[in-house]
């Protein structure tokens, strides 16, 4: 099992920028699956990105696609969300997520029951 906070959210005017990171601890988080999903007020949590263990993919949904970038340390356990652009409505609460089913299909990564460990969230508020 590994435990996962997430830290950087805040508030940001329309067009701005911010950097999200995930700390793991506890586990193997190297040979994780991470990824990022988001909950808008309102909204079922939806995919945004994720990256393999071995850093080689990454997929991103259309919404978030050219504007966000997921990238990993694994040397210091963290994933991190680097997202540009902004708009109010990517407002949500962002969540980390690791796998340790490291050979499913990219379809299979952007689903929430393919991860087992979550974090509590960080909240991004996007004004416009």
């Amino acid at each position: 099992q590994v435990q996962l906070v997430e830290s950087g959210g805040g508030w940001v005017q329309a067009g701005g920028s911010l950097r999200l990171s995930c700390a793991a601890s506890g586990g193997t988080f190297s040979t994780h699956t991470m990824a990022w999903f988001r909950r808008a007020p309102g909204k079922k949590r939806e995919f945004v990105a994720h990256i393999s263990w071995r850093e080689t993919i990454t997929t991103y949904a259309d919404s978030v696609k050219g504007r966000f970038t997921i990238s990993r340390d694994n040397a210091k356990s963290t994933v991190a969300l680097t997202m540009l652009g902004l708009l109010p409505e990517d407002t949500a609460v962002y969540y980390c997520a690791a796998s340790s089913f490291t050979i499913g299909s990219n379809s299979y990564y952007q689903k929430e029951s393919s991860y087992e460990d979550w974090g509590r969230g960080t909240l991004v508020t996007v004004s416009s």
